[in-house]
């Protein structure tokens, strides 16, 4: 599975060590990932690979659920428009048995 973020995409960085002698080698950035269960309201758990700052954004906004409301599509992944999709034809379906 790729170092890239569920929710925000983001990945891997490249940049260079800089020595005292100012020598210069290439060295990859990588992404603080966490494999996490996130509890959706409309789906139950989901299992999901995201950054410290998504599961932050995530908990901020209260919930996976509330979070993919509230964020454009334009600035999900393509993996986390999907979700945001499923999660609201779920919560559709939910409501039409309910109501």
């Amino acid at each position: 599975m790729s170092r890239r973020c569920f929710i925000t995409g983001k990945g891997v960085q490249v940049g260079n060590n800089v020595s005292h002698a100012n020598n210069k080698t290439r060295r990859r950035f990588l992404p603080n990932l966490q494999t996490i269960s996130v509890l959706s309201d409309a789906l139950g758990s989901v299992r999901v690979k995201l950054s410290t700052h998504a599961i932050r954004s995530i908990e901020h906004n209260g919930g996976l659920d509330a979070y993919l409301k509230g964020v454009p599509a334009a600035r999900l992944s393509p993996e986390a428009q999907r979700l945001k999709r499923r999660i609201a034809r779920a919560a559709a379906r939910k409501e039409d048995a309910a109501g």
